[in-house]
């Protein structure tokens, strides 16, 4: 039982630095503070909550491949079609809410560019379905901004490369 647990309860990402830490979080302050800045002069609400998950990937492990720009826009493209069609389609029905999401996730899987805060999306559109093509435009703006911002701060010391390189 106490290995299950040890198991359960085991940290896989390595140590960081306290520096490191507090620059990754402060990036991603000044990245929704953007976003945020944008909906309140715009009127439009773009502070939805996978834009949050995405500014973790992006400023926190900016090396992983879930947080490479690929990923980060065509798995939400991916998942933002998926969704707006299925709330387009199927309004109010939450089964299709799943669907959506599942479906989102497996096509992101196949076309190699996942980017697990994406598969929120569809519970978004389904939720809200009058945002429509909105979404789309709530979505790109967002992923801009965090793109340009993470690019810009990953430069500040310490330097991280980001995106990565293409192998």
């Amino acid at each position: 039982m106490r290995h299950h647990i040890r198991t359960l309860t085991a940290r896989h990402e390595p140590k960081g630095h306290f520096v490191s830490h507090l620059k990754s979080g402060s990036g991603a302050v000044v990245g929704m503070a953007t976003i945020g800045g944008l909906a309140s002069f715009t009127g439009i609400p773009m502070l939805i909550a996978p834009l949050g998950a995405t500014a973790v990937l992006m400023f926190g492990q900016p090396a992983s491949p879930l947080a490479q720009p690929a990923n980060v826009f065509a798995g939400y493209l991916i998942a933002t079609l998926i969704g707006v069609a299925a709330a387009l389609a199927f309004p109010g029905l939450w089964e299709v809410s799943a669907v959506a999401v599942g479906l989102s996730i497996a096509l992101m899987l196949m076309f190699r560019v996942t980017h697990p805060p994406a598969g929120a999306i569809p519970l978004v559109a389904t939720a809200s379905p009058d945002r429509g093509v909105m979404l789309f435009v709530i979505v790109l703006v967002g992923c801009l901004s965090l793109l340009a911002l993470a690019i810009l701060h990953h430069w500040i010391p310490p330097r991280v490369q980001y995106p990565r390189r293409a192998e």
